[in-house]
């Protein structure tokens, strides 16, 4: 939610002065933050949920195709046990 913010740059941050933040699911503060105005975006979030439900159902129709085709996964499944 930082506009400094980037996955693509070592530390994930633009800021050449900010710490490594480690644990992220923690509290934490950096001194460089300012909050972005892109940080959430409505229509983005839409597309990103219609995403991943069109992706759910392509994977279970393919898991079920799998069992259909006499246990074709479970006999992957063994190779790797």
């Amino acid at each position: 939610m930082c506009m400094h913010f980037d996955a693509t740059v070592p530390r994930q941050c633009r800021e050449d002065g900010a710490e490594e933040v480690i644990e992220k699911e923690r509290l934490n503060f950096c001194d460089w933050f300012v909050p972005s105005e892109s940080a959430f975006d409505p229509r983005r979030k839409i597309e990103a949920d219609q995403a991943q439900v069109a992706l759910d159902a392509l994977f279970d129709a393919t898991t079920d195709s799998t069992s259909a085709q006499g246990g074709s996964q479970s006999e992957a499944d063994k190779l790797f046990k």
